[in-house]
C-alpha cells in the first residue's frame, strides 16, 4: 500500500516537473524574443542647422498722433445761428464750419460806419482848413484823432464779426459735433475735433542707454491691433533734448509713411491708439537658428533632438539640451548646444524619447522670420 501512494507521488512530481521546464523554456524564448525586437523606427521632419544675420531692434510701446491735431472752439461767446458738417468729413483748409448769431455786432458796425464817414469828412475839412491857416494844429489833431479811433472802432467790430464765423484752420477730418444750432456758446466751449492724418505720428520712449545706438533717421516698424495684419514703415524724425528724470527715459517722435489699401481707403489708424514701435538699428548679428516646432520645451530645460547614424548605421535622435535667444517669427536663436550644419528634427518631437530611431519623411512646415496670417 504504501509502495503503490509512492509511486503515485513520484509519478505526479515527474509531471510537474516535466509542465514547468516546458513553460520555463516557452518563457525564455518570449524573453530573447522581446529582447530582440526594436519599434519601428519614428517618422519625423528635419531641417538643418542655419547661420544667419538678423537685424538688430529696440522694441518699445508708442501712441499715434495726427500730423497736426486741434479742438476748434468758440472765440467768442455766441449763439450758434448755422453748421456747415455733420461730422466725419472732410474738410480744406478756410472751409466755413459755422456760424454765430451777429445781429447785435451788424447793428454795432452799421453805427461805427457812420461815425467813421462822419469822422473822415470832418478830418477832411479840417485838413483843408488847416492848409489855408484857417484852424489850429491842436484842432487838425483832434480830428485826426477821432477819424483813427471811429476806424478802430470799425476794425474791432469787424474783427469780432470775423471771429463769429469758425473755419477750418488745415486739411484734415473732422470728428463728432458737439454743437447744435440755438446752443449758446461760451468762449472756450469745443466745437468739433480736426485731425490731419497725413502723416501720422507716433511717439515712445526709449531707456536712455539707447541714446548711443539711436539717431535721427533710422527706420522704424509700427504695428497696431487696430490694424492686424499690416506693418507701417517710417523714420525717427525728432529725439526730445531732456531725459524724464522719474522714468529715466527720453522721449522719441517717428514720421508714418501710411499708404492707402488696395480699394484707395486709408487704414484705421487714428490718434490716441497703442501702438507697437521697432526701431531698425544699423548693425547686424550673426545667429544659429531652428524652428520653434525643432524645441522641446521644458521646466527642467529645452532642448532639441539631434539626428545622427549610430553604430548599426541607424539613424538615432540624441537629445540635446540648448540655451535659447531671441525669438523672429518662426524661428528662436541658438545661443548654446547647437553647431552649424547639423541636423535637427523639425516636425513630431514630441513623439521622440533619447536613442530612439526614426525615419525622414518629406515635407513638413515651412518656417519663416516673417510669416503672414492667412485671412483665406
Amino acid at each position: 500500500m504504501k509502495k503503490a501512494i509512492a509511486l503515485s507521488v513520484l509519478g505526479l512530481l515527474l509531471i510537474i516537473g516535466t509542465l514547468g521546464g516546458i513553460k520555463g523554456f516557452q518563457i525564455a524564448d518570449l524573453i530573447a524574443a522581446g529582447a530582440a525586437a526594436a519599434p519601428p523606427p519614428t517618422s519625423v521632419t528635419s531641417i538643418d542647422v542655419e547661420q544667419a544675420e538678423w537685424e538688430t531692434t529696440i522694441s518699445a510701446i508708442g501712441t499715434l498722433e495726427a500730423s497736426q491735431g486741434v479742438m476748434i472752439t468758440a472765440d467768442l461767446p455766441g449763439r450758434v445761428s448755422r453748421l456747415y458738417f455733420d461730422g466725419g468729413e472732410l474738410v480744406q483748409a478756410g472751409d466755413l464750419l459755422l456760424e454765430q448769431e451777429t445781429s447785435t455786432e451788424d447793428t454795432q458796425l452799421s453805427a461805427a460806419e457812420s461815425t467813421l464817414v462822419l469822422a473822415q469828412s470832418n478830418l477832411d475839412r479840417v485838413s483843408r482848413l488847416w492848409r489855408s491857416r484857417v484852424v489850429s494844429r491842436s484842432e487838425f489833431d483832434a480830428a485826426s484823432s477821432e477819424a483813427r479811433a471811429a476806424q478802430a472802432q470799425v476794425d474791432n467790430i469787424t474783427t469780432s464779426l470775423t471771429k463769429k464765423r469758425i473755419i477750418a484752420p488745415f486739411d484734415g477730418r473732422i470728428g463728432l459735433r458737439l454743437v447744435n444750432i440755438g446752443q449758446d456758446l461760451s468762449q472756450g466751449v469745443p466745437i468739433v475735433s480736426l485731425q490731419a492724418f497725413d502723416p501720422m505720428r507716433v511717439n515712445f520712449s526709449l531707456p536712455q542707454r539707447a541714446l548711443a545706438q539711436v539717431a535721427v533717421g533710422l527706420d522704424v516698424r509700427v504695428t497696431s491691433n487696430a490694424v492686424a495684419d499690416r506693418s507701417f514703415g517710417g523714420i525717427i524724425t525728432a529725439i526730445n533734448t531732456e531725459i524724464d528724470a522719474s522714468t529715466r527715459t527720453v522721449r522719441t517722435q517717428a514720421t508714418l509713411n501710411v499708404t492707402p489699401e488696395a480699394d484707395g481707403s486709408v487704414p484705421k489708424l487714428l490718434p490716441g491708439m497703442f501702438a507697437r514701435v521697432e526701431v531698425v538699428l544699423p548693425d547686424v548679428k550673426p545667429v544659429l537658428m531652428v524652428p520653434l516646432t525643432s524645441v522641446s520645451f521644458a521646466t527642467f530645460g529645452d532642448s532639441v533632438f539631434v539626428l545622427e547614424t549610430n553604430e548599426d548605421d541607424q539613424l538615432v535622435a540624441r537629445q540635446q539640451f540648448v540655451q535659447l535667444g531671441e525669438r523672429r517669427g518662426d524661428y528662436v536663436e541658438i545661443l548654446k548646444g547647437l553647431n552649424e550644419g547639423d541636423t535637427v528634427a523639425n516636425d513630431g518631437v514630441f513623439k521622440l524619447r533619447n536613442g530612439s530611431t526614426v525615419q525622414i519623411q518629406d515635407g513638413g512646415s515651412e518656417p519663416s522670420l516673417n510669416p503672414q496670417p492667412d485671412n483665406a
